[in-house]
């Protein structure tokens, strides 16, 4: 995606061109996988959970269905190398990203503790 054909730099097959700085990235692969995005969510509070104590998550994407929340945020990326879940956590104060099984659940949370 974006100007890095081949992901060497990216996380979660975003391209360089997102601006993670000051967001903690963390790729977790669970052990049994997560059988779906309840699953995955559980795994990824509880880090989120650990690393920052008081969090909200912000925004997520499910690649087994293709969805995401906020729901239709990548409506006005279309032309875009940045999904619209990554630009609103992102612009929406995320300090922590959790991508679960390599992109295919995608999670932005906020410290709620200061």
């Amino acid at each position: 995606m974006g100007s890095d054909p081949d992901n060497s730099g990216a996380l979660c097959g975003l391209g360089r061109e997102v601006d993670l700085s000051g967001v903690a990235a963390v790729g977790l692969s669970p052990e049994p996988p997560p059988a779906d995005y309840r699953a995955a969510m559980a795994v990824a509070d509880a880090e989120a959970k650990a690393r920052l104590g008081g969090f909200m998550l912000l925004s997520w994407y499910d690649r087994d269905r293709d969805f995401e929340s906020p729901q239709g945020a990548s409506e006005c990326h279309a032309d875009s190398a940045v999904p619209g879940y990554v630009d609103y956590g992102l612009n929406h104060g995320a300090t922590l990203l959790v991508d679960v099984e390599a992109g295919r659940f995608v999670f932005f949370y906020l410290s709620l503790d200061l």
